[in-house]
């Protein structure tokens, strides 16, 4: 990868006066497809005007966008201090932080957080709240209204209780530095001394003014963090709207194939003594075989429902990614049995959607207390979420378990049906404040599952007569398409037709369970060795994470933390009936009993969302695992790198940015035996199936694979499910050996085509569009035009105003790599080939010289737009290359360009 071409300067967007037909289609952000439009109504005209106005006047520019940065050398008072406090700042504006005690450390950090990347911190608060409206007005009240449903905020409220005195002191200490930044830069006033984005946010909404950080604000975000990383809930969906668009339970089935134990390796291959709580009875098949419902005229489908729970899911802010299938992470340690250093290495990359700035701030702090941790943290809160101290290393990866159910529930008036008794439904009352109009006041419903979703989504209405089970819950195999009811969407508290509604829809999930996360991330940054280590992840219950460690002393290990159900009937696939008690989940699976190792025998684990454990596993963690081939071919990788000998950082980086795709062979093996193929198909016959930015072939790969998805699965809703998921690989490699299955008949055409034919028709498509895209000679075809990557904004970056899109925007840059890939730059086969999810960082620790570690973020740590760090960091990610990842006091003193006092 280090041989990517240029791309357009991540630092010098396009011009204001680009015509939007020749922008680059944007990824999904914050808002969603439902809202992509929402600041363009709220600034057109005038706002336009001013904002032209001001690009003219470019002295004015000037001071406008460098007026909220930060002073990073010199000296200034930060009030509650106990010791004056250093900060140290190399030429990418990471800061290390030096205090003399816990409390002075992490004031500094809310302070250092605030003064980079405070506008984020403050719209994070504002979505996990529930208060959109308050910032951007009448357009926001849905997204307010659902999120207030689920009440993020009020479970963060019940957990702050829950944390130790200690955790609590610290969070409290991080909020005073946030707050003395505040205070600092005009106090409540949003004025452009903060950022540049509140100069536009005045001109929207002139009465906004800024609250104190509180530590409850922080806790929030882990909640948004759970959301984004909450496992099979799309996957549920989808299988239901399958069902309800005519395909039966056996196809749909097809499409989500079991897990390849026999190609690709679980993470943990011994498990431990039989658990003290064994599962809970399965439950009765869910399954329909040959019993459908009797009674057909009273029951129906229930899918365009849960369409509509999709597409308000997808709807919401999605803070750390698209929510899709294909988001996991990459993360991997090896003993220094087979290291050059004689000790550990550890690599990690987490997968998340991309954003402008990045989701990762590089941070590290240090004190005389005994902390001392470097890596990456998220702005609001506290502490390091991955990276090192003196003594351990640590990755994540999303574990992935299915942590959420969707019930059917019986509704009657102000209660509904438990399985014995008609009981009161829970309601409570929320007011949402509006930006320029009036508050509006919402109900929110409650079972004992969880919030009646289906109160905030109009297509969740017809869930009321026409559920996907009969009466008594048992499952209909096949179902008939049917309209979906419609909701005044002028009426946001409980609309007429959801108060009468005999069914609704509610979740239980995980994350509205109260929990001490938050006591996690203190705890792992203190922990000393593997007891220590597994003892902090016995707090961290969302999101469940594959948790990767390695210490100085030579030993790696894995732990499995989380709160994952244990569920009596049902496997989670499918929503089930929430008046049978048989499917409520009858606990959690204790930590204790939860995958674990240490040193295993191959001295190497791997992580990279398969599957955790095999079948023998007592408990069910999820049926929806990622298929397992971005975690083989690291195996792979590992394996033929230690036979060549011992494993270094650089062997390890190149391995972060491998562009294998691993299913082209099948596919390249298919085409060569057509009969009838163009010229132009020789590119793939002598392709080593890396997926670079110039490589010819991968351009002409993946044209054809998108192709191959669309013409195959036309009998799929609006393309549903079609993503980057390498479930499809699984499914193409069981299609090929059935050259007459009818998925490969298509369906709006009179004959019946086969396999074959639909290989030859869409490489013809494929190459068709190459040539009309970049030219009629093959070998000058590239990948890199087609994958493209802009950094987009998550609150103004897809406005439609050109001038404010200049402002925040960067890119687009070419990429390599793609969907399911190691170097996993996904991207959405209905929609294009740009990128919409990356590895949001990459990191690799040397436990023999912490000091020799390195690590990169996708943008870089300042929030400022036009600030030197703002994108500093995107050409060496986009092309591989990576930072110093400074340890050692006296290497990040002479690496610093900036020292900045903090004096009480």
């Amino acid at each position: 990868m280090t041989d990517a071409p240029a791309s357009t300067a991540p630092d010098t967007p396009a011009p204001a006066d680009t015509p939007a037909s020749s922008r680059q289609r944007r990824p999904r952000t914050v808002w969603g497809r439902a809202r992509r439009h929402w600041l363009h109504r709220a600034l057109a005209g005038i706002v336009s005007v001013l904002v032209v106005l001001i690009l003219v006047a470019a002295g004015l520019v000037a001071w406008s966008v460098r007026r909220a940065f930060p002073q990073l050398g010199g000296e200034l008072t930060l009030p509650g201090l106990s010791a004056p406090v250093t900060v140290y700042r190399d030429q990418h504006g990471i800061p290390q932080i030096y205090a003399s005690n816990a409390r002075d450390l992490f004031l500094a950090q809310g302070y250092v957080h605030a003064q980079d990347r405070f506008w984020e911190m403050d719209f994070r608060r504002h979505v996990t709240a529930g208060r959109l409206a308050e910032l951007f007005g009448e357009s926001q009240v849905d997204t307010d209204a659902f999120i207030r449903t689920l009440g993020w905020r009020r479970v963060a409220e019940q957990e702050w209780s829950m944390l130790s005195s200690e955790a609590r002191a610290y969070l409290e200490a991080y909020a005073a530095g946030v707050n003395a930044w505040i205070e600092q830069t005009g106090g409540a006033a949003p004025t452009g001394d903060k950022s540049l984005e509140y100069s536009l946010l005045q001109l929207l909404n002139s009465g906004y003014t800024i609250e104190p950080w509180h530590p409850v604000d922080t806790l929030a975000w882990l909640k948004a963090m759970a959301w984004d990383l909450r496992s099979n809930m799309s996957d549920e969906i989808n299988r239901a709207v399958l069902l309800g668009s005519g395909l039966s339970r056996a196809q749909i089935d097809d499409l989500y194939p079991e897990y390849p134990f026999d190609r690709n390796r679980p993470i943990v291959t011994a498990l431990p003594e039989p658990p003290k709580h064994p599962r809970a009875p399965a439950g009765e098949d869910l399954s329909g075989g040959d019993n459908p419902a009797a009674d057909t005229d009273v029951v129906a489908q229930a899918a365009p429902a849960l369409a509509g729970l999709a597409e308000a899911a997808a709807a919401l802010p999605a803070l750390l990614g698209t929510g899709g299938a294909g988001i996991g992470s990459n993360s991997w340690a090896v003993a220094g049995e087979h290291t050059s250093t004689g000790k550990p290495f550890l690599a990690n990359d987490p997968h998340l959607g991309s954003s402008m700035p990045g989701i990762w701030y590089q941070i590290g702090l240090h004190c005389t207390c005994g902390i001392a941790v470097t890596g990456f943290s998220f702005s609001g809160v506290p502490g390091v979420i991955i990276g090192h101290n003196d003594r351990i290393a640590w990755g994540f990866t999303n574990l992935g378990p299915d942590v959420t159910d969707l019930y059917l529930e019986k509704i009657d008036g102000d209660r509904y049906f438990d399985g014995e008794q008609w009981v009161p439904l829970t309601v409570r009352k929320e007011i949402i404040k509006v930006a320029g109009g009036e508050p509006v006041t919402i109900t929110v419903r409650s079972t004992k599952h969880g919030p009646l979703l289906s109160d905030r989504s109009a297509d969740l209405l017809s869930i009321a007569a026409r559920p996907p089970v009969d009466p008594d819950g048992d499952p209909l195999p096949t179902v008939q398409p049917a309209p979906t009811s419609s909701l005044d969407s002028a009426a946001p508290d409980v609309p007429e037709a959801a108060a009468r509604s005999p069914y609704g829809v509610a979740l239980r999930w995980t994350a509205l369970d109260p929990s001490a996360t938050g006591e996690a991330i203190f705890l792992m940054n203190r922990a000393r060795d593997w007891e220590s280590f597994r003892d902090a992840a016995r707090f961290f219950a969302v999101p469940a994470q594959n948790l990767l460690y390695a210490d100085v002393d030579g030993n790696i290990g894995y732990q499995s933390p989380g709160l994952i159900p244990i569920r009596g009937a049902g496997d989670g696939t499918y929503p089930v009936p929430g008046w049978d008690p048989a499917y409520d989940w009858t606990g959690y699976i204790p930590f204790d009993e939860l995958p674990s190792v240490r040193n295993p025998e191959e001295g190497w684990i791997v992580t990279a969302n398969q599957a955790v454990v095999g079948p023998e596993y007592p408990y069910l963690l999820t049926m929806d695992w990622s298929y397992g081939f971005r975690s083989q071919r690291i195996v792979e990788m590992l394996q033929e790198r230690i036979a060549a000998g011992p494993i270094d950082a650089e062997v390890i980086r190149q391995m972060q940015v491998d562009n294998r795709n691993g299913i082209a062979p099948t596919l390249v093996a298919a085409l060569r035996r057509l009969p009838d193929r163009p010229a132009a198909a020789d590119l793939l016959f002598n392709w080593d199936f890396q997926q670079g930015a110039d490589s010819a072939a991968a351009a002409l790969f993946n044209v054809f694979y998108r192709h191959l998805l669309l013409r195959t699965f036309d009998e799929l809703p609006e393309g549903r499910g079609l993503d980057g998921d390498d479930r499809w690989w699984i499914v193409f490699d069981r299609l090929l050996d059935e050259p007459t299955s009818p998925w490969w008949d298509e369906v709006d055409t009179p004959e019946v085509e086969d396999r074959d034919d639909i290989l030859g028709r869409t490489l013809a498509d494929a190459v068709a569009e190459l040539t009309a895209a970049q030219g009629d000679d093959p070998a000058q075809w590239r990948w890199g035009p087609l994958h493209t990557l802009t950094l987009t904004h998550a609150t103004f970056g897809t406005s439609g105003i050109a001038p404010i899109e200049w402002l925040f925007n960067r890119g687009p840059g070419e990429t390599s790599g793609g969907s399911a890939i190691v170097n996993a730059t996904g991207w959405e086969p209905l929609e294009g080939y740009e990128v919409t999810w990356v590895p949001s960082m990459r990191m690799i620790v040397d436990l023999s010289n912490l000091d020799d570690s390195r690590w990169v973020q996708l943008t870089g740590n300042s929030g400022h737009a036009f600030h030197p760090n703002y994108v500093d960091q995107f050409e060496l990610w986009r092309t591989g290359q990576n930072l110093p990842m400074y340890w050692d006091r006296a290497s990040i003193e002479a690496a610093a360009t900036h020292t900045l006092t903090l004096h009480p």
